[in-house]
């Protein structure tokens, strides 16, 4: 016990400390910093891959209240967990968008294994090029400083009423509505407003 304890605090450490040096990058002019990445790979990756853990993904989906009517955008989506588990156990569909190839294979190849290629696709796209006007959920699980840069496109494509929910990062001076720990992990809340 004492180890998963350390371990996520390790980890919690590590994105803070990327997000620090990213902000401070950002903040000097510096292109984006690719952190993770293997040799192969020739896109640059700005955040590292660290899965969310089941219950979060349980209590990310419910507090949006995901339904068989929605559709859910994961940017960053990894393994493509959370839009498999919507279309699982909540009949929604969804679209997961991550820069790293491995990912996307990952995420194809788990969609296959759990019978829901018919409810999810995954986009190998940088998350700043995809067009997510049409989703009524939007997931993340980023760093603050890509939060941040990503919450004006978040505002302007997102139809009001659009739910968003991050994984252990808020958005600066917009408030969450709501905001849950789940074990290690914070969960935030917005409703896109009305413009």
């Amino acid at each position: 016990m004492a180890f998963y304890h350390s371990h996520s605090a390790i980890r919690r450490l590590l994105l803070l400390s990327l997000s620090i040096f990213g902000c401070i990058f950002i903040q000097l002019g510096f292109p984006a910093v690719s952190f993770g990445q293997e040799q192969q790979t020739e896109k640059k990756l700005d955040v590292p891959y660290v899965a969310s853990k089941p219950e979060v993904v349980q209590a990310m989906l419910n507090i949006a209240h995901v339904n068989k009517n929605d559709l859910i955008y994961d940017l960053g989506c990894g393994d493509g967990r959370i839009v498999i588990t919507a279309a699982k156990e909540y009949g929604a569909t969804g679209v997961g968008v991550d820069i790293d190839p491995k990912r996307i294979e990952e995420a194809n190849e788990n969609a296959v294994k759990e019978g829901v290629t018919d409810k999810v696709k995954f986009l190998e796209q940088d998350l700043f090029d995809v067009d997510f006007s049409n989703a009524s959920v939007v997931t993340l699980y980023l760093l603050p400083y890509i939060n941040l840069k990503l919450r004006p496109k978040l505002l302007k494509l997102l139809k009001p009423g659009t739910r968003i929910v991050s994984n252990e990062f808020d958005m600066g001076d917009w408030k969450p509505e709501k905001q849950l720990k789940v074990g290690e992990s914070t969960i935030y809340f917005w409703t896109v407003p009305k413009k």
